[in-house]
């Protein structure tokens, strides 16, 4: 028997935790909280463990926070240069479990256009970027947004959280088509959290439906959704 893996190396693969959430009217920025913005080495020192591709953020967020400043990329160009020195293929993420600028959140009609023409700016920006996240882990997001309240718009019922994900994936595919509009190459490495779920024989009916959830992203973006249901 042939070992089809046997023909292709294994990659050390990293991520920086780049959550840019919204609490209330204050939105909480994990690469600030840790220092990394003021240690572009911290590149280097991936590149020394071996790491040739990072997921790395240019967050929607962070970018509209700056344009008032009249160079709202001037860290990302820093950060990217240096990755394209050093090698390292960067999976650009454009949201992380955030909603948006002030102005848009999961719940606005207009997010997903909004978010399409921010990627369209970041390919175009940097049109060698041929891998993108455009919106990090869409179900986690709607749950702890619309079904846990904890993040903004603070919601706990099953229609907000229906509509926050849509929203997501909806821009999933509109900034994935802007960016390919530009950069024809460019691919979607999709992220999600599809953590089994376990119980006890009281909580077998929650189970199974927390089992079938959550694939609830792929299913929406594969377009089997739609699918199952008429084969139902």
């Amino acid at each position: 028997m042939t070992d089809v893996f046997s023909h292709t190396p294994l990659e050390l693969w990293a991520g920086l935790e780049c959550t840019l959430n919204r609490v209330g009217d204050v939105q909480h920025d994990q690469l600030e909280l840790t220092g990394h913005y003021q240690r572009l080495d911290d590149l280097d020192r991936l590149a020394a463990l071996g790491v040739r591709t990072v997921r790395y953020p240019i967050l929607w967020e962070r970018v509209e926070a700056r344009r008032a400043d009249g160079a709202p990329f001037a860290w990302h160009d820093a950060a990217l240069t240096r990755l394209r020195a050093l090698g390292i293929d960067p999976i650009v993420g454009l949201v992380h479990h955030g909603s948006g600028p002030f102005g848009t959140s999961l719940l606005d009609a207009g997010f997903a256009e909004g978010l399409a023409a921010f990627a369209r700016e970041v390919a175009e920006r940097y049109p060698w970027v041929t891998r993108y996240t455009p919106v990090n882990e869409p179900l986690t997001t709607a749950r702890f947004s619309g079904l846990y309240g904890h993040w903004y718009p603070h919601r706990r019922d099953d229609r907000t959280f229906v509509r926050a994900l849509l929203t997501q994936l909806r821009g999933v595919a509109l900034a994935m088509r802007a960016v390919r509009e530009v950069t024809p190459a460019a691919r979607l490495v999709q992220t999600e959290d599809c953590g089994a779920c376990f119980g006890t024989p009281g909580t077998a009916r929650q189970v199974q439906f927390e089992q079938h959830r959550r694939w609830l992203t792929w299913d929406v973006l594969s377009g089997r959704l739609g699918a199952a249901r008429k084969a139902a």
